[in-house]
Order: structure tokens, then sequence, then C-alpha cells
């Protein structure tokens, strides 16, 4: 806005400004040359009558000298021509400010002409008339050409410009000053706009607007002060049923423990039974003990979940040798045979993490590996991390499958996805990645999923080495009460 009113200012200053000295200009010198012309004639109608035809060119020179008597100041030169003879009133001028062309329209016209010449140094205003008989219609011959210098004139509009100058500076600073309280008025609100915007981005829902006068700014005000009152009442209602929907998966979930503890019993009796039922009997007993015990992990799955929502997920850290925590996890699943290590030795490679924690990871990874990929299955563990960076473990579990779909992989970590819509049952409960990646997040680490070069999925997982900020839990979260799963941990 400030330059568009220097602009402005600048561009009407120069235009009026250009047009004032125009017509001041064209008036100073129109009437300079009407007093000349007039003066002019004056003083050969005059004179003329005292001048015998044919003339000589001493009485030529006499003429001229009388004509350029009239100016008192001395500033009129006259040249006079009567049939091939030139007389001057100024002995030995050459008269160089007459243009041929001027010559050539004294001698086809009768009318007094005149033409401004500009000689480098000076301009000058030069006249030519043809002096006719008493009648007015025959030409006599005689000539007077008049060159006047326009020194007073000039000065006129050399004072017309330094004039105009010193009226746009004052034009333009004017201008600038109302541009910056114009501008200042229009962007108050817009500033206040635009941090009230940051306050709401930053999740400050309760940020209003004051609103002033009536003008488009203030409609805009009060629209904006609308609508965080609409987003924040839409997300007040959204975060209340994400509150509830994390208290009714806590509740349900805490409710089927017992009866599923109860059921798990019940199957365990029944599975050492089995062999002595029929095979029908058999078979619905086994299927029950594994939708028993599949169930019982989506129960534990869906409490640990709820406890990452909670921001209730506690941290028992402790300085182990990871390489052994990873032999460890592997072992006791059996799965020693099956999945090819790649592990430091002993005590080379020892981080401050949650042991727990740690085996949930690497189980899930390896588990979803030897379940959807296909062997070899490999686990790898070294350090990484730039300098200046801190140390990190990295955990990288490879399979040799078909790899994750392009359009799959911005969604392993997500709960519940399938990235087969037709698949409604898995052997897992859906939840085995996404705590997982909880669970790397609450260590300050982070996991990805890719795909390797030659086949296969990769699951890489970054883990500081040392946290000493999470070294002990938070003093003010209450103590958590375990989970089968962990008690069997």
């Amino acid at each position: 806005m400030v330059v568009a009113f220097a602009l402005v200012a600048a561009l009407t200053a120069t235009t009026t400004g250009a047009l004032t000295f125009r017509e001041a200009r064209t008036g100073v010198l129109q009437q300079s040359q009407d007093a000349v012309i007039t003066q002019l004639r004056g003083q050969v109608n005059r004179l003329a009558p005292t001048l015998s035809l044919p003339a000589s060119e001493a009485a030529l020179q006499r003429f001229a000298a009388d004509v350029a008597a009239a100016e008192p100041s001395g500033t009129w030169r006259v040249l006079v021509t009567y049939h091939g003879l030139n007389a001057t009133s100024v002995r030995g001028d050459r008269f160089e400010e007459l243009t041929p062309v001027l010559r050539q329209a004294v001698n086809s016209r009768m009318a007094t002409v005149f033409q401004r010449v500009d000689s480098g140094d000076h301009t000058a205003l030069v006249v030519g008339m043809s002096v006719t008989f008493a009648d007015r219609a025959t030409a006599s011959g005689l000539h007077v050409f008049l060159t006047v210098p326009q020194t007073t004139e000039q000065a006129y509009v050399d004072a017309l410009v330094t004039a105009v100058e010193r009226a746009a500076v004052p034009a333009l600073v004017l201008a600038v000053l109302l541009a910056l309280l114009a501008a200042r008025g229009v962007l108050r609100p817009v500033r206040a706009l635009r941090s009230a915007t940051r306050s709401i981005a930053e999740g400050r829902l309760d940020t209003r607007l004051a609103v002033n006068g009536s003008d488009e700014l203030a409609d805009l005000s009060h629209t904006f002060n609308e609508t965080a009152a609409a987003l924040e009442e839409s997300v007040a209602e959204l975060r209340d049923m994400e509150a509830r929907a994390r208290r009714f998966a806590a509740d349900v979930s805490h409710e089927l423990r017992t009866p599923l503890a109860a059921m798990s019993a019940v199957t365990d009796v029944l599975d050492e039974d089995a062999t002595r039922l029929d095979p029908d009997t058999a078979t619905a007993v086994r299927l029950i003990s594994e939708e028993t015990v599949k169930l019982a992990r989506l129960v534990d799955d869906l409490m640990e979940i709820s406890r990452f929502d909670a921001g209730a997920a506690v941290l028992h850290l402790d300085e182990i040798d990871l390489a052994e925590s990873l032999r460890r996890t592997l072992a006791a699943r059996a799965w020693t045979d099956l999945v090819d290590v790649r592990l430091p030795p002993p005590d080379t490679l020892r981080g401050n993490v949650d042991p727990r924690r740690l085996d949930v990871v690497v189980a899930n990874l390896v588990g979803n590996a030897l379940r959807h990929g296909a062997r070899p299955v490999q686990l790898r563990l070294s350090e990484g991390g730039e300098p200046g960076a801190g140390h990190l473990a990295v955990i990288e579990v490879l399979d040799s499958g078909p790899g994750i779909p392009q359009s799959v992989l911005p969604h392993v970590f997500e709960r519940f996805y399938k990235s087969d819509a037709a698949r409604t049952r898995t052997e897992g409960s859906g939840l085995g990645l996404a705590i997982t990646a909880e669970n790397v997040r609450v260590h300050g680490g982070t996991v990805r999923a890719g795909n390797r070069p030659e086949g296969g999925a990769v699951f890489t997982v970054e883990l500081p080495l040392r946290r000493e900020d999470q070294s002990r839990p938070p003093l003010n979260e209450p103590p958590q009460e375990a989970s089968p799963r962990e008690r069997r941990s």
C-alpha cells in the first residue's frame, strides 16, 4: 500500500506538474511573442513611410537601426532585405538564427511569421514580416527580420520547473504518510487475524478476535470468531467421543479378562482330554481352544493400546545386553531354528531400554515376518547414528516373501488395518504392529517398513542407546496392573 500510494502520488505530481508547466510555459512564451510582434509592427508602420524606395544599402542600414532602437534594453537585432540588399542593425551581424524555412515563409506570404530557434546556449525568437504599400495588397519587396533572445522567458520557465520539483517532494512525503496511516489501519486487524489463526493451529481453540467497526475487516473478524467457536465445539465433541471410545475399549477388555481366564482354564482341561473324545468333539474342542487363545491375545493387546492412548504407558528402563535380549526373545518362542540372526558378540552393544517392551517389539516383528513373509527370515542388530547425534541401536527384521505393496506401506502400523479387504480373519489381533510402533515411540525411537531390492519386506527399528531423561518412570503416574501376558513375561 505504501508503494502504491507513493507511485500514485508521484504519478499525480508528475502529471500535474507537467501539465502546469506546459500551460505556464505556453502562456509565458505566447505573451512574450505577442508583445514583440505588436511592438515590431508598430515600429515598422511608423518608420516605413520615411523610407524612400527604391532604397539604398545605407538607407536600409539606418532603417534597421531605427527599428532596433524601439527596444531600450538593446536586445533587438534587426535584418532588413530589399531585392538582394541586406542591412543589419549591428554591422557585421551574420544573423545566424534566420533559417531558410522562415526566409521562404516571409518571401511567399504577407503575414507576419515567427520561429523559436535553439542555438545551443540560448533560445531566440525570430520574427519575419513583409512591408506592404498602403493598400496592403501590394508587396514593397522590403522584408524585416527580428531576433530577440528569450533569456527572461527561459528564467521564468526554469523557475516553474523548480517550483514543480519543490511541490512534488512534499506531495510524495504526504502520500507516504497517508499510506502508512492507511496501511496501519488495515494491517492491524490482519496481523491480529494472523496471530489468532496461528493460535488456533497450535491448539488454542478458545482464541477470539475483537470486533471493531462495521467494515469488511470487522465482518471477517466476526466470521473468524464464529468459525473458531464452531471448531472448538466440534473438537470438544470429537475428543469426548474419542475418550468415551477409549474408556469403552478399556472397560470391555477389562471385563472380558475374567471370563476369558475361566474359558482358558476350561479349554486347557479339554485339550488334555481331547485324545479321549470322539473326532468331531475333539475338533470342536481344539477350535474353541484356538479361538479362546486368539481372543485372550486380542484383549491383552486392547488393554495395551488403551494404556498408550491414556498416556499411562510407563518405561522401566534397565541397561541390558541387547543381543542377549534378542536371543532370549527368539528362544522363548521357539524361533531360534526359524530365524537367521546376525548379532554382535555379547556385551558389545548395551542399551538403556525397557526389556519387556523390547521383547514385545522384536516378537511382533519376527512373528509378522514368519506369518506373512517367507523364509529365510533374518534378525540383525547393529549400532548406528550420525556423529554428534548420539548412538542408536538398529534392529532389522527381513523376510524373503513377496514384500509389502506400495499402497499398503503407509498404513502398516495402523490399528486393525488389512491390506486385503476380503480377508476378515487373521492369526493375529491386527494390533501387533501398532503396539510395536507405540513401544518404539515411548523409547524415543523410530520404526519404518520397506521392501528390499532383492525382494522381501524389511522392518527397521532405531532406538537411542541412552535416555537419561526417561531412566525412571514419572512420579505422578499411578502404578499399572500387569496384564496376564505381562505376568507371563
